[in-house]
C-alpha cells in the first residue's frame, strides 16, 4: 500500500489523497483550498505519477473535499466516481455555484484563469457520478471486457459531519484503510454523531482539524446554544438585529433546525429568517432526504416551519436594515462579495448589532478577522459573539476512535501543524508501538 497527500498545503486544504492498493489506485476526495486562488488552489493531480486512476471518491460535498472534482477528472478520465446517496443529491449543485463563484472573482479579482471549469463541463460528468448507499460493499475497479480480477472494495459509514458525509472503508485481499474523512461523533441538532462503532482497519487517515483545541470543561453543546438563544434576546430586546455567518450547507440547516424549535416552544418569538439563495437549496434537500438520513427531529420540514425569505444582492447591499431581524447567511467565513460579508459591513459601527459566528473562521479570512479584532477597533463597534457549535469532533474523541480502530499505522491530515502534533504526541505515548506518519504535499508513505 501507498498513499500519496496531494493536498498542495501542510494546514486544512484541498483535501485529495492518493491510495495505491492491491495493484490498483484510487484518489480520496478532490477539494479545493480554501485560501488559495486559482491553479494554486488545486491538489497537486501532477504528482500523482503514471498509471491508471480507477475511482475517485468523495468524502462529503464541502469545496475543500469536492472542489476540483471536474479538474481531477481531466486527469483521470476513466475514473468512476463514488459517492453517498445523499452526497449526490448535492454534488452537481455545489459545482454549479463554484462555477458561479468563480465567474465572479474573475471579473471582481482579475483571477483570469477563473473558472477552472464550466457549467458545461459539470454537466457533461454528471452521468458518470454514482450515489452508494451506507453500509453495504461496493468493488471500486470495473475491469475490462475479457480481463478478469478480483476489485477492491469500498464501504461508506455515516460520518454524522453534514448530510452524505461519509468514512470510506477500503479492503484488499490482505489490508484495510480507514479514511475518516471529516467526522463529528457528537449529535448536532439535526444530525446525529458518525456511527463508526464497527471500524477497524490496518491503516488509519485521520482528520486533526481541532487537534490544537481541547474541550472546555463545562462547555457542552447544550451550554452554548443556551448562551446563544440568551444573546439573541437580548440584542433582539436592544432593537438589533442578529446576523450568523454560515456555510451554506450543513451548518446553515443546524442553525434554521435550532430556530425552529425555539420559536416553536415559545423561546424565541416567531420571526422572518433571511437567507440566501443557496442556503434555501440545501435547505429544501435536507426536507426531501429526512426520512432518509440518520437525524433527529424527523418530522421537522425546515422550509414549512420557519418563514424563509431569501434575500436578494440588491436588498443585501441597501435595503432598510430595521429592527429585529435575523440573518442566516452565507458564507462562514465572510469571504468578500458575500451577502454576510456585505451585510456585517452596513452593520459595523453600531452597537446595537451583533454578528455571531457559529463555527471556524480561518484566522485570515474577514470572519477570522473580526473576531480577533479588539473592541473599540472602527469595524468592531457592533456586539460580536462566537459560539461553540462544531460540526467537527473533538480530539478527545478522535484519539479514543484511534484506538478502537486499533491500526497499525495513522496518517494524519487535514489539520495545522499543531494540531497533528498534538495527535502524533498522543498516540506514540499511548500507543507506542502504532505508526504515526504526516506526508507533506506530494509526499508518499508505506505504511
Amino acid at each position: 500500500m501507498q498513499i500519496t497527500n496531494l493536498n498542495p498545503d501542510h494546514d486544512i486544504g484541498a483535501s485529495a489523497w492518493l491510495v495505491e492498493f492491491d495493484g490498483h489506485r484510487i484518489l480520496l476526495d478532490a477539494g479545493v483550498h480554501p485560501r488559495r486562488d486559482g491553479f494554486a488552489g488545486l491538489p497537486l493531480y501532477s504528482k500523482a505519477g503514471p498509471g491508471e486512476v480507477e475511482a475517485v471518491v468523495i468524502s462529503h460535498c464541502h469545496h475543500d473535499h469536492v472542489g476540483s472534482l471536474p479538474v481531477a477528472l481531466r486527469h483521470f478520465p476513466h475514473a468512476n466516481v463514488l459517492m453517498t446517496d445523499l452526497s449526490y443529491f448535492l454534488v452537481e449543485r455545489v459545482l454549479h455555484n463554484s462555477v458561479n463563484v468563480m465567474k465572479r472573482q474573475r471579473e471582481e479579482l482579475g483571477l483570469r484563469e477563473y473558472p477552472l471549469y464550466s457549467h458545461e463541463e459539470v454537466d457533461d460528468l454528471a452521468p458518470v457520478f454514482q450515489g452508494l448507499p451506507y453500509n453495504r460493499e461496493h468493488a471500486w475497479v470495473n475491469f475490462p471486457k475479457g480481463r478478469r480480477g478480483v476489485s477492491p472494495t469500498l464501504e461508506f459509514y455515516d460520518a454524522g459531519h453534514t448530510l452524505g458525509a461519509a468514512g470510506v472503508m477500503l479492503r484488499g485481499g490482505h489490508e484495510t484503510l480507514f479514511y475518516s474523512g471529516d467526522v463529528s461523533f457528537q449529535d448536532q441538532t439535526l444530525l446525529r454523531g458518525a456511527r463508526f462503532e464497527e471500524v477497524t482497519a490496518d491503516v488509519l487517515i485521520l482528520e486533526t482539524t481541532r487537534g490544537a483545541r481541547s474541550a472546555t470543561p463545562g462547555v457542552t453543546r447544550e451550554s452554548e446554544l443556551e448562551r446563544m438563544v440568551v444573546a439573541m434576546e437580548e440584542v433582539f430586546a436592544g432593537r438589533g438585529n442578529v446576523l450568523i455567518p454560515s456555510f451554506a450547507l450543513g451548518r446553515t440547516q443546524e442553525i434554521l433546525a435550532q430556530l425552529a424549535l425555539w420559536m416553536k416552544t415559545g423561546r424565541l418569538k416567531p420571526r422572518p429568517v433571511h437567507i440566501g439563495g443557496l442556503g434555501r437549496v440545501f435547505t429544501e434537500i435536507y426536507d426531501l432526504q429526512a426520512h432518509r438520513t440518520n437525524r433527529s427531529h424527523s418530522p421537522l420540514r425546515l422550509t414549512e416551519a420557519l418563514n424563509l425569505v431569501v434575500l436578494n444582492p440588491r436588498e443585501i447591499a441597501s435595503g432598510r436594515l430595521g429592527a429585529g431581524r435575523l440573518f442566516v447567511m452565507t458564507a462562514g467565513m465572510m469571504s468578500e462579495n458575500t451577502g454576510a460579508h456585505d451585510l456585517a459591513l452596513r452593520m459595523m459601527g453600531d452597537p446595537k448589532q451583533a454578528v455571531f459566528f457559529v463555527g471556524y473562521a480561518d484566522p485570515d479570512s474577514p470572519a477570522g478577522r473580526l473576531r480577533a479584532a479588539r473592541d473599540g477597533e472602527t469595524f468592531r463597534h457592533c456586539r460580536v459573539e462566537e459560539f461553540d457549535l462544531t460540526a467537527h469532533a473533538q480530539r478527545e474523541d478522535l484519539l479514543e476512535f484511534v484506538g478502537q480502530v486499533n491500526p497499525r499505522t495513522v496518517v494524519l491530515g487535514h489539520g495545522d501543524a499543531p494540531a497533528r502534533a498534538w495527535f502524533a504526541e498522543q498516540i506514540q505515548a499511548r500507543w507506542p508501538r502504532m505508526r504515526v506518519e504526516q506526508p507533506g504535499p506530494a509526499e508518499s508513505v508505506n505504511p
